[in-house]
């Protein structure tokens, strides 16, 4: 296992890459190209904080995530991939995909959520829905975040002891732990249906944070042939002088200094 990524250098690189995320975004609203990223991966993999960090300082009516809950009766009714296209950008967007149309080859495969026929019929139409994506000029990438049973194990641990994060983890979840071997048959038997050419899986290592997110990232960039965007440089305009307009009482139902208490500490 390679050494882990120390703070300080993983947070010098981290935003050194944002940067050139931000002239990623310029380039792709500039040049009204549509760019989809798929994060795909175990529970407690390491997807969701990757996320974060990509969308950290873009903007976010250009780059916008796609967590999409559990389909509603009428959508489980109509195509499968119906209710993701409405969340495919257009022209000058980014959409990130924190889970995607993938669901159906794992959770749901794994859990019963789908039938046999249902299953088998997704592995058939997605490499010819991502064909069509593809062909249709969206740069396509999709992530695959492996760690490993022991660390997933130490992450659910963590999460379980930790207030802010407990939101993260369900039965469905955990459950994960006793069906290892099952997904990790799901994982082997989508990648031979849907690893192709056009739309290759990409895998992250992620048993270190800092290093996943810096390899997914780099490799993000150097996929898409994106150029820095000259911008118009803006100036901040001199105030003009007042006209003698006098402002009404301001509000009474101000907010409390609640920081008042803290400076005073």
């Amino acid at each position: 296992m390679a050494k882990k990524l120390s703070r300080k250098v993983y947070e010098k690189e981290l935003f050194r890459l944002q940067g050139e995320l931000v002239k990623l975004q310029e380039w792709v609203r500039t040049e009204g190209r549509r760019v989809v990223v798929i994060f795909e991966g175990r529970d407690a993999a390491g997807k969701g904080s990757t996320i974060k960090r990509v969308s950290e300082y873009l903007n976010p009516r250009v780059a916008r995530i796609a967590a999409l809950p559990a389909p509603t009766e009428r959508e489980r009714s109509q195509w499968y991939f119906q209710r993701y296209i409405q969340h495919l950008p257009a022209a000058g967007q980014i959409v990130l995909f924190d889970r995607s149309w993938y669901n159906r080859a794992g959770v749901e495969r794994v859990m019963g959520f789908c039938t046999q026929e249902e299953y088998t019929r997704f592995l058939h139409q997605c490499p010819i829905f991502e064909r069509l994506l593809v062909e249709d000029g969206i740069l396509l990438r999709k992530y695959w975040f492996s760690v490993s049973d022991d660390e997933q194990e130490r992450r659910f641990h963590a999460r379980l002891d930790d207030p802010m994060r407990q939101w993260k983890l369900s039965e469905m979840d955990l459950e994960s732990i006793t069906r290892w071997e099952e997904y990790s048959r799901a994982k082997d038997e989508m990648l031979i249906h849907t690893h192709i050419p056009e739309a290759p899986w990409y895998d992250v290592e992620s048993e270190d944070k800092r290093r996943a997110r810096i390899n997914m990232i780099s490799h993000l960039l150097s996929s898409i042939p994106y150029q820095e965007v000259h911008r118009t440089r803006l100036k901040v305009p001199t105030r003009p002088p007042g006209t003698g307009y006098r402002r009404p009482p301001r509000l009474e139902t101000h907010v409390p200094d609640a920081a008042a208490e803290l400076a005073g500490q």
